[in-house]
Parts: C-alpha cells; structure tokens; sequence
C-alpha cells in the first residue's frame, strides 16, 4: 500500500523539484492544478505507469485523495515509491499553495 503525504509535505517535495502527478479528468486539471503536476488520468495509470521514475518519490493527486489512494496503491504494487495526497488539490488550494490553470502540455 502506498503511503499518505500531507500538503505540507507535499509543498516542501514540489519546492525542491519532486514529481506530482494529477490524476485527475483533463477538465477538472485545466480548471486548476499544482504547478507542474503531470497529468495521467486514473483510467490511463496502469498504461502510462512505466514513465514513472522507480528511482524517486512520486506524489500523487487528485480532487480531495480518493482516486490518488487507487492510483498510488497501483504504483506502489509496481515498485513506485508513490505517495496519495491527503485531501488532494482541494486542500492544497484551501491552504494557500499555488494553483495554475490551463490545459496541459501533452494530450493525456
């Protein structure tokens, strides 16, 4: 099983250049998102997860942690060292942390 990861945690890997993926529906990523969080939609994990580095922590978001839960657990069982966000972009946004917006680079 994975591990959980506060915001406050989480703010502190995103400030020294950690990975966070959102996996989270394309629309609800536009509508605002952690700063460079990569996007890979819950349905496409199992697909994409071999772009994940084995080699370093990966945080892993979603609305309020639900779906990062599954999607970090999936991770985990595949040799990840994923961690779910507690609360998700919500809290992140509640606790003052930087939100963009915007479509992401690369088509999910």
């Amino acid at each position: 099983m994975a591990r959980d990861a506060t915001v406050d945690e989480l703010a502190a890997a995103w400030a020294d250049g950690g990975l966070v993926v959102d996996v989270r529906e394309p629309d609800e990523y536009a509508a605002g998102h952690v700063p460079g969080a990569r996007l890979m939609p819950l349905r496409t994990v199992p697909a994409r997860c071999g772009e994940l580095p084995a080699d370093r922590p990966v945080f892993v978001i979603c609305a309020s942690g639900n779906r990062s839960r599954s999607a970090a657990d999936w991770m985990t069982s595949r040799g990840i060292d994923a961690y779910s966000v507690t609360g998700g972009t919500l809290t992140w946004a509640r606790a003052g942390r930087p939100i963009a917006a915007g479509a992401p680079e690369r088509a999910a």
